[in-house]
């Protein structure tokens, strides 16, 4: 007579086995790879839904950065260094461009913050997992701030590097304005980097890599290390309650996190972006002024025009960042609670 009570010993024996052998462990991977691709999609969603609500803004900052006013041809740092208000530039936009003008450079903006979203976002959740991993943390402890800061900051430099030349494309069609005729040179991202490669080159493509990337770090890293911060000195009182109308708390905490550290990240971080939107623009058509590089674009336009030209535009930016960062991170977390809801088999069959 067989000894069934053995069965569910051997039962789960064989489940054990099979789940740390080749089957479970491509189950595993599976697993893993469908919850980075859920990550990804969610942080390029939520890039986008944050870009376009504040691209206007955007507009007017890049136009403060770049020096171009509708004044005459455009010159990386000159036309008064950068001191045209806010308002005068939305003035400028509306009378060379339409109100369209206001969106333009989106569709390249869309095209790149995807992609550039979907990596930080998920190769920051990635990197805090391996930072928890590796110093001995549970999956949900809260990292310290100097963590938080270098995951965000690992993100950042990912997600640059990955995603240049559709930053660059995105700053010059963003960066200048249209003629008289009203007719722009750059238009559509694929023809700027069309363009760019026929008149200047492949490396062109790279002008200003090297201020991104060194950007990318502090800028990054302070957003998700101020974040990261908040979360652990204020967290949430008791048990969130996702259900009823409205975004559960979880969500709204990431909202005014993200803002916070979107003011944060983009103040101090200043200065570098627009070297690096100057650089950017260096060789395009209608821009005389050529840099030997970073360094020496700092010297110049410090020596031209002073410190301030560094944070032309700083005060459009920072009500810019609030709004785009709140956006992101609230969006990201909204994302990912709604799909952690979708049945793990659905739409298979």
């Amino acid at each position: 007579m067989t000894d069934r009570s053995a069965a569910p010993g051997a039962a789960s024996s064989a489940e054990a086995s099979a789940a740390g052998g080749p089957v479970g462990r491509a189950r595993n991977a599976a697993h893993e790879a469908a919850d980075l691709t859920r990550r990804m999609v969610c942080g390029g969603v939520a890039g986008m839904i944050a870009k376009t609500a504040t691209n206007p803004l955007d507009r007017i900052r890049m136009l403060s950065q770049t020096g171009e006013h509708g004044g005459g041809s455009g010159g990386g740092g000159r036309r008064g260094g950068g001191q045209h208000s806010a308002l005068a530039l939305y003035r400028s936009i509306l009378r060379n461009e339409g109100v369209m003008g206001l969106w333009a450079g989106n569709g390249a903006n869309l095209l790149r913050v995807f992609p550039a979203k979907a990596v930080v976002f998920s190769t920051n959740d990635l990197y805090r997992n391996a930072t928890r991993a590796g110093t001995g943390r549970a999956p949900s402890d809260p990292l310290p701030v100097h963590l938080s800061f270098l995951a965000g900051g690992m993100a950042g430099v990912t997600a640059s590097a990955a995603t240049y030349p559709l930053d660059l494309a995105r700053g010059r069609i963003t960066g200048k304005l249209a003629g008289p005729s009203g007719r722009k040179h750059y238009r559509g991202i694929v023809g700027t980097v069309a363009t760019t490669v026929r008149e200047e080159g492949f490396r062109a493509l790279y002008k200003g890599i090297t201020p991104t990337l060194l950007g990318a770090l502090p800028y990054e890293g302070l957003k998700f290390g101020t974040v990261g911060m908040l979360e652990a000195a204020l967290p949430p009182p008791g048990e969130e309650e996702d259900e009823g109308l409205g975004p559960p708390p979880g969500v709204l905490r990431k909202v005014l996190f993200g803002g916070c550290g979107g003011i944060v990240a983009g103040l101090m971080t200043y200065p570098n972006d627009t070297v690096r939107r100057l650089l950017q623009l260096q060789g395009s058509r209608g821009t005389t002024a050529v840099y030997g590089g970073y360094w020496d674009c700092v010297r110049r336009v410090y020596g031209a025009h002073g410190i301030g030209r560094f944070y032309a535009g700083v005060g459009v930016n920072l009500i810019r960042m609030a709004p785009n960062t709140a956006i992101q991170f609230g969006s990201y977390e909204l994302l990912k609670r709604l799909s952690d809801r979708i049945p793990a088999g659905a739409g298979r069959g």
